[in-house]
């Protein structure tokens, strides 16, 4: 049998006409400008976020999955053609074993005329001809901001196709985050008083864990150490009677400066019998432009208000209001009784066009009004990505256009989604002038968090304009400094002005703020005495006593005009143990600046967070030391 397939072989071999030199350089050239006049895409680059699979086999399965066209067709029956070939006796003339071996015969290397280009699988080649770089940028499908993918496809000018490995090209940054430079170190006998408003937010914690878990730092600007702070539940003394709320207070060692101290300042809001709570009445104002239609964005919202949704009470009532390239009502004031109807507005909407954030607002404070009741709470919810960019964009006259609202009893709060253009900073001027929160949602149990667990404060007010104001004693401080609440600080004189707007606090929302102090005489000191010293004006620095600072809380009662004052005297006997909050603070700390941390590091805050982590009913003490472990090996490339 072998013989025979020998014999045959060999006739074929002698019938066969010897190569032609000539000819087969002709035809080399014809393919050449052939596979050259091809290289150009007559359409856009399709964006794909697949690492492409390589190899042989792979290469002509997915051009045989892909290629459907008449050419198509024809260059996958040419592959099959060349497969037969190679193994047919002729296999071993068609791919010659050596430089030495003849080619084809010339009757078989006659070129082909044809009517429409055929589409060839590129030859993968070793060359040494110019490089031509083609880009093709992929999507970006993480959750947080990340440099995009774009693989560099490299061609000779006349020569075969190179795949070079993909390139790794920065993003442009289009995120704003609203934030200032970090508190200094105030000398008590200059600058004795300290006075700032309330924040309840907790979007910059939501960011920074979003930031980690996608392996990346935050960008410095994104973390409001107060935020993060104020994320977690602590257990503060409950107020009594009628009191809106209550101030504990405890001094620490400082963690990171053994010669410092911690003054924890913490606030509970009372949480009032929601039994026979008024009406509530609910405007969803949802961005639904272009930028909103990532996974992590408009379809996230639409599971976190479904969410909400099982909340409400039959008396109350929603409306779903929605903007991109025009604003409009989708779904009129609606019972919340009829979850169905409700249900099927949130599920119909999808996103595209250009965010006009001005005519939304607009649009969404008409309904609310429309929708008011005396007696009833008014509310509009804002979800978006931030991205104004029709009508209002700039944070300032978004401010001034939201005061003018809140005045009706209208409150708006701005829950953030998504992540590669959150306007962190609009959200949080619209939060702060609309007497609402600015929350961030990135997963469904933050979602859970704010808008089921806490959704009493966030919608139930019981203080509005809560302001602070702390006077430290100089014959017992030396210096202080107010760890966080940057965008927060107010005027001395701001303090005991009703007209000047601040934070607000709703049923059984909890504030802590945190104080670095230096004692009298310690070796913590940071500034040099004055050659000719300063006068003491502090009347409670006149006498020998025990009191570190004084502090008073101002704030209304929700509708009230006129403010109500609290004092109460911080005593050096008001002494504490380590607390979680500070374990926080110094977490912060480090991924702003460590500016005042010294060579407290990252594992210090999490043996910290670890020993005082405490009661963690659901997990948030948990999550965030395993935040400072991310941070700390992300710290460390």
């Amino acid at each position: 049998m072998s013989d025979d397939l020998d014999d045959l072989k060999s006739l074929m071999s002698g019938a066969t006409p010897p190569p032609d030199p000539a000819r087969r350089a002709e035809n080399i050239t014809l393919a050449q400008k052939n596979f050259a006049d091809l290289q150009g895409s007559r359409d856009g680059a399709r964006l794909t976020s697949d690492r492409p699979k390589t190899g042989l086999v792979s290469g002509v399965r997915n051009m045989l999955n892909t290629l459907t066209s008449r050419a198509g067709l024809t260059a996958s029956t040419a592959i099959v053609a060349v497969g037969l070939v190679m193994l047919s006796p002729l296999g071993d003339r068609v791919l010659p074993q050596s430089p030495d071996a003849p080619y084809a015969p010339a009757e078989l290397r006659k070129p082909v005329e044809m009517s429409e280009p055929v589409v060839e699988a590129p030859v993968i080649v070793e060359h040494t001809a110019p490089m031509v770089t083609m880009e093709m940028a992929s999507d970006n499908m993480l959750g947080a901001p990340a440099p995009s993918s774009r693989a560099k496809m490299s061609a000779p000018a006349a020569s075969g196709l190179v795949m070079e490995p993909p390139v790794i090209l920065p993003e442009a940054d289009t995120e704003a985050f609203a934030n200032a430079d970090t508190n200094p170190v105030n000398i008590t006998t200059e600058s004795p008083v300290s006075t700032f408003s309330i924040d309840v937010d907790t979007a910059s914690y939501s960011v920074i864990r979003n930031s980690l878990t996608n392996g990346q730092l935050p960008p410095k600007d994104a973390v409001r150490v107060e935020e993060m702070i104020n994320y977690f539940p602590y257990d503060y003394t409950a107020p009594q009677g009628d009191a809106a709320f209550s101030p504990t207070v405890s001094i620490t060692q400082t963690p990171w400066n053994p010669d410092t101290q911690l003054l924890q300042i913490g606030i509970q809001g009372a949480l009032p019998d929601l039994a026979d709570r008024p009406p509530l009445n609910l405007v969803f104002l949802i961005d639904t432009s272009g930028s909103m239609e990532q996974p992590n964005k408009l379809p996230l919202l639409k599971q976190s208000f479904r969410l909400m949704l099982g909340q409400l009470r039959p008396e109350d009532q929603v409306a779903i209001v929605t903007y991109a390239g025009s604003a409009g009502q989708v779904l009129a004031p609606t019972a919340a009784s009829e979850r169905a109807t409700i249900l099927n507005a949130l599920n119909n909407l999808g996103a595209g066009g250009s965010t006009a954030g001005q005519a939304g607002l607009q649009q969404a404070y008409a309904t609310a009004a429309a929708m008011a009741n005396k007696g009833d709470v008014n509310r509009v919810i804002l979800a978006t990505d931030g991205d104004f960019n029709v009508g209002l964009n700039d944070p300032e006259a978004l401010k001034d256009y939201i005061a003018d609202k809140r005045d009706s009893g209208t409150y708006l709060s701005v829950l953030g989604f998504g992540r590669g253009n959150l306007d962190d900073a609009t959200m949080q001027a619209l939060a702060q002038n609309g007497n609402g929160q600015a929350a961030y949602i990135d997963t469904l149990s933050e979602a859970q968090k704010v808008l089921v667990d806490q959704l009493s404060g966030a919608l139930f007010p019981i203080a509005d304009d809560v302001k602070i104001q702390v006077e430290f004693n100089p014959s017992t401080v030396s210096e202080y400094r107010l760890i966080g609440y940057e965008t927060r600080a107010l005027n001395r004189e701001d303090f005991n002005n009703d007209k000047v707007d601040a934070g607000d606090i709703g049923a059984g929302h909890q504030v802590t703020a945190i104080y670095e102090v230096t004692p009298k005489g310690s070796p913590a000191e940071r500034n040099s005495p004055l050659r000719y010293g300063s006068a003491e004006t502090s009347a409670a620095s006149t006498g020998e006593n025990d009191e570190l600072a004084f502090l008073r809380l101002r704030y209304k009662a929700p509708g009230d005009a006129s403010s109500q004052l609290i004092e109460t005297a911080i005593t050096t006997s008001d002494v504490g143990n380590a607390s979680f909050a500070a374990a926080i603070a110094g977490f912060g700390q480090l991924l702003r600046d460590g500016t005042y941390t010294g060579d407290w590091s990252y594992a210090d805050a999490i043996a910290l967070a670890t020993r005082t982590k405490g009661d963690d009913p659901f997990g948030y003490r948990t999550e965030a030391i395993q935040l400072m472990r991310l941070a700390e090996s992300l710290s460390q490339n």
